[in-house]
C-alpha cells in the first residue's frame, strides 16, 4: 500500500513512460522482489541440506521437487498469483519452457561458476558438492518463476543472478563450525 501511494504521489513528476515503469519498478516490485529472493534462496538451502545429509538418491530427488514446487508456488503468490492445483501446474510447465527456452543463455552467463564452486566443496565431500550443484540449480529454477511470476521485465533493477542467490543462501551451511 506504501508503494502504490508512493507511486501516486511521484507519477505527475514523470516525463515519459520510461520514467514512469521505472518508478513502478522501485516503488511496487522491489520489495516484492525481496520477499520472492528469500523464498528461492530458503528454497536452495533445503535442497541442498536435504541432497548432502540424505543417503538415499530418490529422497534427495523427491525432496528436491517438492521443495521446487512450492518454491514456483510462493513465488507466484508473492507476485499476486493463485495456487490452485490447476494453476500450479501450468505455472510450473511455464517456468520449465522458460528453462528450456534461456537454458544455453543461463547456463553460459551464470550456473558454470555455481558449479565449479561446488567442484572445491565436491572435493571435500561428494554429497555437499551435488548439495551445492542442486541448490544452483534450485536457484536458477526460483530466477525462471521471477521472470515468467513478475509482472513487469527488470528495467532499473538488475536481474537477480544464480550465483549470488547461492551465496546468500549456502553461505554457512557447509562450513566447518
Amino acid at each position: 500500500r506504501w508503494g502504490l501511494e508512493r507511486l501516486q504521489e511521484r507519477a505527475p513528476e514523470q516525463f515519459d513512460a520510461e520514467a514512469l515503469i521505472g518508478l513502478a519498478e522501485a516503488e511496487l516490485l522491489t520489495p516484492l522482489d525481496a520477499l520472492a529472493l528469500r523464498e528461492i534462496e530458503t528454497a536452495a538451502r533445503q535442497v541442498a541440506t536435504v541432497t548432502a545429509l540424505v543417503p538415499l538418491a530418490l529422497a534427495d530427488v523427491i525432496g528436491a521437487l517438492i521443495a521446487n514446487l512450492r518454491m514456483i508456488r510462493r513465488v507466484a503468490e508473492i507476485y499476486g498469483g493463485r495456487a490452485g492445483v490447476l494453476g500450479s501446474w501450468r505455472l510450473a510447465r511455464a517456468v520449465m519452457s522458460h528453462l528450456v527456452a534461456t537454458g544455453a543463455v543461463a547456463v553460459g552467463d551464470d550456473l558454470i561458476s555455481s558449479v565449479a564452486g561446488g567442484g572445491l566443496v565436491s572435493k571435500l565431500s561428494r554429497r555437499f558438492g551435488e548439495g551445492v550443484v542442486n541448490g544452483a540449480l534450485t536457484a536458477r529454477v526460483g530466477v525462471a518463476t521471477i521472470e515468467v511470476c513478475r509482472p513487469l521485465p527488470f528495467v532499473r533493477g538488475r536481474r537477480p543472478s544464480v550465483t549470488g542467490l547461492v551465496k546468500r543462501a549456502l553461505t554457512g551451511l557447509f562450513a566447518q563450525g
